[in-house]
């Protein structure tokens, strides 16, 4: 499949929005995420709060942002997966995509613990991975047996195998990051496919 050229523009705009993401993360970690107003985010990244709202429109989009996109990729390695390849196994292929982005262990350790550690973000983040599922529903449907259901054993698949990863992750924020997060992720995986 042939890579989407991207322009210096896009570019660009992806570099200032990661600055921004990680700039508030940094504040939110240091000085909670309710008590930070999205005027300290703007003055610590050295932007205008127009300028931060150009790019982020909301304080939880600036604190989430980044999982939107990290579902269109993941679904995108979900697509490029091989056809004939078991789709949990694609899966965990496609999910690796977070921690092939730009970020360090003890970074994505904060933001993670971040998103756990607050009410409105857990939320957010759970409308986030809802999105998750309508990405990768489509694209597992059609390696299922055809059946009256198979839309459904689909969802149910995509959903399984993010509540999996949400809760490897919560695994691996309660270890401090010092385990690797797919080992935890197979282990979940493992205590679903295991006949009860």
């Amino acid at each position: 499949m042939a890579r989407k050229q991207t322009s210096i523009r896009e570019q660009t705009r992806s570099v200032v929005r990661s600055l921004l993401a990680r700039t508030a993360v940094e504040l939110f970690a240091a000085q909670g995420y309710d008590n930070t107003t999205l005027e300290e985010v703007a003055a610590a990244a050295g932007v205008s709060r127009r300028t931060l709202f150009n790019y982020f429109p909301s304080k939880e989009d600036l604190a989430l942002g980044g999982l939107s996109e990290q579902g269109e990729l993941i679904a995108e390695r979900f697509a490029q997966r091989p056809a004939d390849e078991d789709c949990w196994a694609s899966l965990r292929a496609a999910f690796q995509v977070i921690e092939e982005i730009e970020t360090t262990p003890e970074h994505r350790l904060e933001i993670i613990t971040l998103l756990f550690d607050n009410e409105s973000l857990r939320a957010g983040h759970a409308e986030k991975q809802a999105r998750w599922q309508d990405l990768l529903t489509p694209l597992i449907e059609p390696r299922l047996p055809n059946s009256d259901h198979r839309a459904l054993q689909a969802r149910a698949i995509a959903a399984t195998a993010i509540t999996c990863l949400q809760a490897a992750n919560q695994e691996w924020v309660r270890l401090g990051g010092r385990v690797d997060l797919f080992d935890l992720y197979d282990t979940a995986v493992h205590a679903i496919r295991r006949p009860a």
